[in-house]
């Protein structure tokens, strides 16, 4: 196929398996996805559930430190849990050591205490992709449009508010997210200022061979301030796929040529099981459902079950994540090619970005080699 493939990685930790040994596997995914041609290596950024990914700058440079050529990168960095100089001095410090490698992905999740259950987000005027009065699903050329998840439906958000409280100090409060982003960026050009007009100098990091992404689920602040800024944008389809497309359109509306890109540049993501055919793969992601609803339940993430310990889901189960499996793409290489290239076909996506959970290592690094090979990334066919 044409457009590159990347991967995003949470460090998921499976049952009866250990958060040492998710980290462990992360590295040697990285090492393997290197030689099979991936062009990134993405991480996430969670806390307080089962991914060892919580500390994910951290893991940046460990996986830069072990591999040598693939871009590595945050998917995304959660800005409301960090001040604009500690991301920037993380970065930079790896920069120094790894420099043209790095990624810096920004999101939005650790500013959304007051919007915890609020509507998706669109920009005024913008018509949904899904008609989400009637909450029908969409088919567009094979790709599984569901109506928008409704977060209002997660009855317990006790651990979610926790959880945003631990990661600030008391009485802090995240600047608004386009001020971060632009604090951000200023001390990596070298032109912030105080409050008080003060010049102040980031070392290391400012300078920093860094590549600035925003991340984006809906149709809302992040996708158009990406665009306005002429930054490459991320539309996370494996989250949100009921709003992933509407992001991916107001990204490219809003987009201006910028330092940057002279046109626009979007990645989206997809969750992905390849097995030896269709029947292996659905064996594989059979603790899938279990997962999401841990994760919609409010429960948060849990440790991801072996297949045999995966059961049937109750109806009220299945209605919660019925949407994430409707769109996870599950099958041989073939199958999941063909998925994969309507999904950038509707999309328009100039690279994809590929999320994979299984519970053994082996199956989830044997996931992504078929997927490279069948593929055709430029390691595999070198192959």
């Amino acid at each position: 196929m044409t457009v590159p493939l990347s991967i995003l990685d949470l460090s998921p930790i499976s049952s009866g398996s250990t958060a040492q040994q998710a980290l462990r596997n992360t590295v040697d995914l990285a090492q393997h996805a290197e030689r099979w041609g991936y062009h990134r290596y993405w991480l996430a950024e969670h806390h307080f559930v089962a991914v060892a990914s919580s500390s994910s700058i951290t893991l940046i440079g460990l996986v830069a430190a072990n591999t040598s050529r693939i871009r590595v990168g945050s998917a995304a960095v959660q800005v409301g849990h960090h001040t604009s100089a500690s991301i920037v001095e993380a970065f930079g410090t790896i920069d120094a050591l790894y420099p043209g490698r790095l990624d810096l992905g920004l999101g939005r999740s650790g500013h959304r205490r007051a919007q915890f259950g609020a509507e998706p987000e669109r920009p005024k005027g913008r018509k949904p992709v899904v008609d989400t009065a009637t909450g029908r699903t969409e088919i567009r050329d094979g790709v599984v449009v569901p109506p928008p998840f409704d977060p209002g439906r997660i009855t317990d958000r006790s651990r979610f508010v926790a959880s945003l409280r631990a990661l600030q100090q008391p009485g802090a409060q995240a600047p608004e997210f386009a001020d971060q982003i632009a604090e951000i960026r200023a001390l990596l050009a070298g032109t912030y200022l105080s409050e008080d007009g003060i010049p102040l100098h980031a070392v290391p990091g400012e300078n920093a061979q860094v590549q600035l992404w925003l991340f984006g689920s809906s149709g809302g602040e992040s996708a158009e301030l990406a665009g306005r800024l002429g930054l490459p944008f991320a539309a996370a389809y494996h989250v949100a796929p009921g709003t992933a497309l509407d992001a991916v359109a107001a990204y490219r509306a809003a987009f201006r040529p910028s330092q940057y890109l002279s046109e626009p540049y979007v990645v989206v993501s997809a969750d992905v099981v390849v097995g030896a055919d269709d029947a292996k793969a659905r064996e594989l992601a059979a603790g899938y459902g279990h997962w999401v609803y841990s994760i919609r339940s409010g429960s948060g993430a849990a440790e991801f079950l072996a297949p045999d310990d995966a059961g049937p889901l109750t109806p009220d189960q299945r209605r919660l994540v019925d949407d994430r499996l409707a769109t996870q793409f599950v099958g041989s290489p073939s199958t999941v090619v063909e998925r994969l290239a309507a999904l950038q076909r509707v999309t328009g996506a100039n690279e994809l970005l590929i999320t994979s959970v299984a519970h053994d290592h082996a199956d989830r690094l044997e996931s992504h080699r078929l997927l490279a090979e069948a593929w055709g990334t430029g390691a595999a066919r070198a192959a």
